[in-house]
């Protein structure tokens, strides 16, 4: 698939080991290294990106919609926490979710999505020894449909790191912002936290402008982020690539039905033995 899709010009996913993967791997090492992000443009080749766009618009309306109060660690809001704690300041989620089991096989997402090539690459990026396809059935491999007037607030991810593409731009606003390394494994670093979510923390924050058909790895563990409010007639489209360095990998019941309104045996037989990556609150 990669010669009629993938832009291998720039990113030689094909030629591992070669000067020129070498040096597209480096560059985007370095940038994860020091802001916790790096975008690839227009990985997708142009000449595909109407294809890309259709695949994603046409499952869109699969998204399961919960407009919900949330707060920025994705944990129960009436969570007992100390007064002062930015875990005590919600905000609105309107963004919604197609779940892997909507998407076609034959969907250039899915293609790329099971690719050993791309997951091979997207390991040397992130400076891992292999990645795993999530074995759960729902989160593996999702579309982010943010509607006209809707916004992904402040939060954290559960994963240390994120792969997403862009697929449809909105017609304004829905820009990705976030605060690079903001807290760490070893402190949630409040005061920075509250004051991102209090609109104190300008100087904290760097926004990216994101088009279809650029790849973007980000490791969103420890970098706070939001997509800001999507402005016009056009929801913002986002394929989410979730990868994990461990095989066997199932969301929890929780945030399976908070995300897509359903859960399947798989969740509940895998409910006793999730295992966290640090202590941090989310």
């Amino acid at each position: 698939m990669f010669d009629d899709v993938v832009n291998v010009a720039d990113y030689p996913l094909t030629e591992p080991g070669s000067a020129a993967w070498e040096d597209v791997v480096s560059r985007t090492r370095q940038e994860l290294h020091t802001v916790g992000c790096t975008v690839l443009p227009d990985f997708i080749l142009p000449a595909r990106h109407a294809d890309l766009r259709r695949e994603c618009a046409d499952i869109a309306p699969l998204a399961y919609y919960d407009v919900e109060t949330v707060n920025a660690y994705n944990i129960a809001i009436d969570t007992p926490l100390p007064a002062d704690h930015p875990g005590r300041i919600t905000m609105e989620r309107g963004n919604a979710f197609v779940a892997r089991d909507r998407i076609p096989r034959d969907a250039i997402i899915h293609r790329l999505y099971t690719s050993e090539v791309f997951q091979r690459f997207v390991a040397a990026c992130f400076e891992l020894p292999k990645l795993h396809e999530l074995a759960d059935p729902l989160s593996g491999l999702v579309l982010n449909v943010i509607p006209p007037g809707k916004a992904h607030p402040w939060h954290f991810d559960t994963n240390e790191f994120t792969v997403s593409m862009l697929t449809q731009q909105p017609e304004a606003g829905g820009e990705f912002q976030y605060c690079p390394n903001i807290r760490s494994a070893a402190t949630e670093n409040l005061d920075d936290v509250r004051a991102v979510l209090t609109g104190r923390g300008e100087d904290l924050v760097r926004g990216l402008r994101l088009r279809v058909g650029d790849l973007q790895l980000f490791k969103g563990r420890y970098s706070l982020h939001q997509v800001s409010t999507v402005h016009g007639d056009r929801a913002r489209h986002t394929v989410i690539f979730a990868y994990s360095e461990r095989p066997g990998v199932i969301g929890s019941v929780a945030r399976t039905r908070q995300l897509f309104g359903r859960v399947l045996p798989e969740h509940l037989a895998a409910e006793d033995n999730a295992v966290r990556v640090d202590e941090r609150l989310d």
